[in-house]
């Protein structure tokens, strides 16, 4: 390997990607036999700086990258339609992820001091030998994900509640919300606001795996608050409550929080959700009070289908109580609950 110009220190482009770049982006548009206007709007949609026609600043593994891209449209799996959302996705979400993991390189780096030579090979070591263990690690977790991702569609008849056909089915939807975020952030530096926020959300992802039988999964933090879905309301109830309990405990570190469910469509797409369910959600959710969890019509009446403001007969774990004056922005007239635990759940 030839050695870092000192003064531009070590080329950190040519040890991640494998090689220097050596093809202008007419050049790579040709090799991967696709239209340099394709080319050049999926490198946009993936969140790519743009570059002049003429600059030497790609290499056969943005060739390869093109082919494949080719190649899956031609097989039928990225239509027209689907393709630009797909692309922008990918982008966003391993934007996120190197954004992480720039942090590693970043104290390598300064592990090395100074001296360009020394962060060479430090940076060296960690492609040779970290990132081929993270790049496997990320496949099997993507492959994880994608067996039960699968499970789900496979256990879908087509055409029941629209999910083998648009994405739409009902699901229960959660919003957990930080009590008191902004006055905490005011308190906290930087680095400590990052691992307040981190250690949240992670306990969050742990509560809701501990009910992924049930289709729990988080769908994203949003700084302040966690969106998460369920396939029922029993398990979102379940989350929801064991996650207010823990803010409400002052021996738990866990800060204090407020929940909100709604049941009822949801549009899922590209690991998302939309819809009129998921804003009633973080509507319901606004309107909670701190260590409290609200729910709406579609919660009530799967949890208490038979039996008013008490808890069903099959299912005693939760009880329910009617909030007579709940403020819930644009929803005017909308019935809430508060939900608490029942009489025959002893866990809490």
């Amino acid at each position: 390997m030839a050695e870092p110009d000192s003064e531009a220190g070590p080329d950190v482009e040519s040890l991640l990607l494998g090689a220097p770049p050596t093809l202008t982006r007419t050049q790579v548009a040709t090799e991967a036999g696709v239209p340099l206007e394709l080319a050049t709007e999926l490198w946009r949609r993936l969140g790519f700086a743009q570059v002049d026609d003429d600059a030497v600043a790609f290499g056969e593994r943005d060739v390869e990258a093109l082919r494949l891209a080719r190649e899956l449209v031609e097989l039928g799996v990225l239509s027209e339609d689907s393709q630009a959302a797909l692309v922008r996705t990918w982008g966003r979400s391993f934007a996120r992820l190197a954004e992480w993991q720039t942090a590693l390189l970043a104290q390598v780096a300064a592990s090395a001091g100074d001296d360009p030579a020394g962060r060479l090979t430090a940076l060296t070591s960690l492609t040779d030998e970290v990132l081929p263990r993270v790049e496997t690690l990320q496949n099997y977790i993507w492959r994880r994900h994608l067996v039960s991702a699968s499970g789900e569609l496979l256990g879908a008849a087509p055409g029941d509640d629209g999910a083998a056909d648009d994405g739409a089915g009902s699901l229960s939807v959660v919003f957990v919300d930080i009590v008191g975020y902004t006055a905490t952030s005011k308190r906290l530096d930087s680095g400590e606001l990052v691992r307040w926020v981190e250690a949240f959300e992670d306990e969050v992802a742990a509560a809701v795996a501990d009910h992924a039988a049930a289709g729990g999964r988080v769908i994203k933090g949003i700084g302040d608050e966690v969106l998460l879905v369920t396939d029922g309301p029993a398990a979102a109830a379940s989350i929801a409550l064991g996650l207010v309990e823990r803010g409400e405990d002052d021996d738990d570190p866990f800060p204090r929080v407020r929940a909100g469910i709604a049941h009822g469509p949801v549009v899922q797409r590209l690991g998302d959700v939309f819809g009129q369910t998921v804003n009633l959600a973080a509507r319901v959710t606004s309107a909670a009070r701190p260590g409290a969890v609200l729910v709406d019509q579609g919660v009530h009446d799967l949890l208490c289908p038979d039996h008013g403001d008490s808890p069903a007969a099959e299912d005693r774990r939760f009880a329910l109580r009617r909030v007579r004056r709940a403020s819930v922005k644009d929803y005017s007239g909308l019935r809430v609950w508060a939900l608490r635990r029942g009489d025959g759940d002893r866990t809490g």
